[in-house]
């Protein structure tokens, strides 16, 4: 039903498309931009990254890790928390495409809303839901990942009568470190999702109204990333864990 509509009254306008595409390009500018590929000042991410390192070399040195084993518990709950929250919203999406002559009829009252064919809308409610199913997949790869760190952190050899790491628990450092990075990577990418999906509801009102969602919020996240309290917290001193230095995974 939904192609026949769809390629019978072309319900994508210009407009419409290009408000989108802002949105994507929007979305791909921000995640490269966090990583430090396109923008060379330090993100909070990246600062992150360099505090993990420095996390992981302290645990190394720590003979009882129980502090350790309670941060991962603490970042997999959240992570699973975050993964159920997507599923049930995609689910209420579907709930969504079941109800939309209901939804239509609330839409038009709003302000600045224009009549929206019901094949448009439908094209809206699929785009979401495949937004929230890259969260629930992102979120879903982030515990699956923090679990991994888990045993990487239990098999770091204790130093013992070692006043320094040798070469056998520098490498099972690492290991820990890059998967905790990039376990940290994917559950960021869910997190964007999550947040990006908020600036898409814009177009469910008009394409313009989408334009401006996606406008503040790239606005809200740039800041929060590059001038925010949180990034100066992590900065505060000038060398160190937290000035950028940081072990980044190769596997995207």
């Amino acid at each position: 039903m939904i192609n026949d509509s769809l390629f019978a009254t072309g319900p994508l306008s210009g407009l419409d498309i290009a408000a989108l595409a802002f949105f994507l390009a929007g979305w791909v500018f921000h995640a490269l931009g966090a990583e430090g590929h396109i923008v060379k000042r330090l993100s909070l991410t990246r600062a992150m990254n360099a505090q993990r390192t420095a996390w992981m070399a302290t645990m190394a040195r720590r003979e009882v890790r129980i502090v350790d084993t309670s941060i991962m518990n603490g970042l997999q709950q959240g992570t699973a928390f975050f993964a159920s929250s997507s599923l049930i919203a995609v689910g209420g999406c579907f709930a969504l495409l079941g109800a939309s002559d209901r939804v239509l009829a609330i839409l038009s009252d709003v302000p600045l809303a224009g009549a929206t064919a019901r094949p448009l809308f439908e094209i809206k409610v699929i785009g979401l839901i495949i937004i929230l199913a890259y969260s629930f997949f992102k979120f879903g790869w982030a515990y699956r990942l923090f679990n991994y760190c888990s045993i990487l952190v239990g098999a770091v050899p204790q130093l013992g009568n070692r006043s320094e790491p040798d070469a056998e628990i520098e490498i099972a450092v690492m290991r820990a470190t890059r998967m905790n990075q990039l376990a940290g990577k994917h559950f960021n990418a869910g997190l964007r999702g999550v947040f990006f999906s908020i600036g898409y509801l814009g177009w469910f009102v008009d394409a313009r109204v989408f334009f401006v969602t996606t406008v503040v919020l790239l606005a809200v996240l740039i800041r929060r990333q590059f001038f925010s309290e949180a990034r100066k917290a992590v900065l505060v001193q000038d060398s160190g864990p937290g000035n950028g230095s940081s072990i980044r995974p190769d596997s995207q």
